[in-house]
């Protein structure tokens, strides 16, 4: 009873204090609740009724023989666990020592009951609102006490959207500058480590470099010219004997961004000049592919480390090999009968004696390779010339049998061609729409790969009259090519703007699919059996590995955006046509492209004051002659040029 007196007590308080003068508009009665400025919420002072053990308002209130009142639950709970008061520790063996407080729980329903009839409070200005609410019902009425209490209102409210403002713009731009820092120190943390790798390669450069000097040094005592200083470790050593080159040694040449390179003879300052002039307009490739190539493992070991330096110095010397095309040779695939002369199709041999040029012409011209590089005449004439029905498409040669070669053509048609008889000796003629692709397989000569317009790749052998297998594909297949040293492995492009790379003992599903290019697919070709190369209207080839989805290296630079404009690859070059009548090299390390060569405008009497760029004139077929650094272009005048990488 005492606990419920002084509640009592403390309630007749507040009243009084209630009814003595006015508080400040919304402020809360101040000995009902308190502030807590932590959670912005005003809390409940009436503590009375609080359980000693729960700190909640006491649910059927029990109490001990030492006068201490509990929740009937928690103070069971607590003797299961102790048999003492939780409050004085006085002993209490059983439960049935504790007794129901039939006052205090009254006295607990007469609070519940008053609480529950005050305003729900659940934001310090709720009080504002309501009267705020109450003036703006009937706004006639205001008056001097009404307008300052909406002010005031008014004014609490915008400081502390101020504040919100305020907390919520630092807090954006605390978050911004911490992350902002943490990729800086990431961006940092990789400098710092590209930074170690390059001085740990320029100190393996100059011991190597070191060694070198030492090496020269000690052949000038054998009567060999002497290097003074710096020799590239891929700079072969002078020729002996030659005149005059030991008279001249320019000491104080400057190197590529404007270091000194000391002691170079002056017969390599023409060839350190043009490969510097490279090295610049590159650099920005090369860098990259200097950091693709060292930071492949993330921590090399030295043997790993040398050999990944070893990498980039075989492609800087690859890159900076040739200077120039150099035209060998120019022959003709025109004909005075046919209007339009563009070649398809170019492809070399397997002993590269042979090269065959087929087109729009419907036929297929036969060179011999030595015997147009020896000729010193203006016309070349065809070793051997065959003739089709319909325009040509393709042509392939078989890896094995000489002489054999398969061509592809508008009306969907395959051919066999015994070349040095000048006949057919099959034909296959499933496909329903153009056929534009043909491929032998390297590893069995017997099969046959084909791709056309009605979206089906078909395989054929040559010993059977039917195909023996179909791949569907889901648009218009535009060029196919057998893996050179994978028998099941071929890819193909499509209008579907994919190369797709298939398992033929398994053609139900792709083994990847090859997604990036932005138009049709005109072209694929393998650099190795597990690098391919890809040309599409899109203007860009882009390098591909048959393990990885992604794309490893985009090419750019030539035009190609409605033409079929060729496309040849070697293990280290790629070539292929453009659309401003050129031919482009490029070089599979680098994204840009090393050299061009252009062709002569043709133009007819009538076409005499046309402009270069009006003429559409494209390079439509490229060919590398394999193992060496000779290509074949020929562009859709029928002009044939050989070219040679020097």
């Amino acid at each position: 009873m005492a606990s419920g007196t002084s509640g009592n007590l403390r309630h007749g308080a507040r009243a009084n204090s209630q009814s003595h003068g006015s508080k400040r508009p919304g402020q809360p009665p101040s000995d009902i609740y308190k502030y807590n400025g932590i959670q912005n919420s005003y809390e409940n002072k009436d503590n009375d009724y609080l359980c000693p053990i729960c700190f909640d308002v006491i649910d059927e209130a029990y109490i001990t023989n030492c006068g201490h009142s509990f929740c009937y639950r928690c103070i069971t709970q607590s003797l299961k666990a102790r048999s003492k008061c939780p409050k004085c520790n006085f002993a209490i063996e059983k439960t049935d020592q504790i007794f129901p407080n039939f006052a205090l729980n009254e006295l607990i329903l007469k609070h519940r009951q008053k609480t529950d009839k005050r305003p729900k409070l659940g934001h310090p200005h709720n009080s504002h609102i309501s009267d705020l609410h109450e003036l703006m019902a009937d706004p006639d009425k205001w008056g001097l006490t009404e307008v300052n209490k909406a002010l005031e209102f008014l004014i609490s409210k915008k400081r502390k959207l101020e504040l919100d403002h305020q907390y919520a713009q630092n807090q954006m731009l605390k978050e911004f500058l911490e992350a902002a820092k943490k990729k800086r120190q990431e961006h940092l943390d990789e400098v710092n480590k590209q930074m170690r790798l390059m001085e740990g390669d320029l100190q393996r450069v100059e011991d190597r470099l070191s060694k070198h000097r030492i090496a020269y040094n000690s052949a000038a005592m054998s009567n060999f010219p002497v290097l003074c200083n710096d020799i590239s470790p891929s700079t072969s050593p002078p020729s002996p004997n030659v005149p005059g080159e030991n008279s001249k040694v320019d000491c104080q040449q400057e190197g590529f961004n404007g270091s000194k390179n000391v002691g170079k003879p002056q017969r390599l300052d023409a060839t350190f000049a043009s490969r510097r002039k490279r090295l610049h307009i590159h650099f920005e490739d090369l860098e990259n592919c200097y950091l693709n190539i060292r930071q492949a493992d993330l921590l090399p070991a030295e043997s790993r480390s040398v050999e990944m330096l070893d990498q980039f110095t075989d492609c800087i010397s690859k890159f900076t090999k040739y200077s120039s095309l150099r035209p060998l040779a120019t022959l003709s695939y025109a004909d005075v009968y046919n209007g339009s002369s563009i070649v398809s199709s170019i492809e070399f041999d397997k002993d590269n004696d042979y090269f065959a040029i087929a087109g729009v012409t419907k036929k297929i011209k036969v060179f011999e390779y030595g015997t147009v590089i020896t000729d010193a005449v203006d016309i070349h004439y065809p070793v051997h010339e065959m003739v089709c029905s319909s325009k040509i498409s393709s042509v392939a040669w078989s890896a094995y049998h000489k002489g054999v070669l398969a061509s592809s053509d508008y009306e969907g048609t395959i051919a066999l061609w015994d070349v040095f008889q000048g006949v057919k000796t099959k034909l296959y003629q499933e496909h329903e729409k153009r056929c534009w692709s043909v491929d032998f397989n390297r590893m069995d000569p017997k099969l046959i790969a084909s791709g056309s317009d009605d979206a089906k790749v078909k395989i054929w052998s040559t010993n059977k009259e039917n195909s023996v297998t179909c791949i569907e594909a889901k648009a218009n297949v535009c060029c196919v090519k057998f893996s050179p040293s994978k028998m099941y492995n071929l890819a193909f492009g499509s209008a579907d703007h994919c190369v797709h790379y298939y398992d033929l003992r398994n053609t139900r599903t792709a083994v990847n699919i090859f997604k990036g290019h932005r138009k049709a697919v005109s072209y694929t070709k393998f650099l190795t059996a597990d690098e391919i190369v890809s040309a599409s209207t899109d203007s860009q080839l882009k390098l591909w590995n048959v393990e990885k989805p992604h794309c490893l290296r985009t090419f750019t630079g030539h035009i190609n955006e409605k033409n079929f404009v060729g496309l040849a690859a070697t293990e280290d070059y790629i070539t292929c046509g453009s659309e401003n009548n050129s031919v482009f090299v490029y070089y599979k390390g680098l994204s840009k492209q090393l050299f061009t060569f252009k062709f002569d405008t043709v133009r007819s009497v009538l076409d005499k004051d046309e402009k270069e760029e009006e003429a559409n004139e494209f390079v439509s077929a490229v060919a590398w002659r394999t193992g060496s650094n000779v290509l074949v272009a020929a562009n859709s005048q029928g002009t044939i040029k050989v070219l040679e990488l020097v």
